[in-house]
């Protein structure tokens, strides 16, 4: 039976505060919550996911380096690294593996600053503004990309 391909889930700062944290932005399903549903979706979808979130940037770069080799592919909410961190960028791009974008919200429709990705340059696609759903979202994509870069 062939392994899995196995994809890794990494949120950034103040997820972990989702359900509490601006609701009406943000929604009100926790961290816990998403993770159940990715991991519910991804068994559907015949991958391997792992879920992880940090408040930490050097951290969060670490799981990226380690994920090269060991990971198939990462979806990946930055929180506010999205808009300042170069630092994930580059360990992103040294990754070399397809990523997919989530946020929550529409950063389009937010504040000036929050329109600028550095993640982006990194990725395969963006998902935004669709709540809790982007990360599944995401899921079928990632599953999808990995199936056509099989076939290539």
């Amino acid at each position: 039976m062939a392994k899995a391909p196995k994809v890794l889930i990494l949120n950034g700062p103040n997820l972990n505060m989702l359900g509490t944290r601006q609701p009406e932005v943000y929604g009100t399903a926790t961290l816990d919550d998403i993770d159940a549903a990715c991991r519910a979706r991804a068994e559907e979808l015949g991958l391997e996911v792992e879920c992880r979130q940090s408040n930490g940037e050097g951290e969060l770069v670490g799981w990226i380096q380690q994920a090269r080799g060991a990971a198939d592919g990462i979806i990946m909410n930055p929180g506010a690294y999205t808009h300042t961190s170069v630092a994930i960028l580059d360990a992103l791009l040294a990754a070399d593996l397809p990523l997919i974008e989530v946020h929550l919200s529409n950063i389009h429709k937010r504040e000036d600053f929050r329109h600028h990705s550095f993640v982006s340059k990194a990725a395969q696609g963006v998902i935004c503004g669709f709540g809790a759903r982007g990360y599944l979202m995401a899921l079928e994509a990632m599953a999808a990309t990995l199936v056509e870069s099989q076939e290539a």
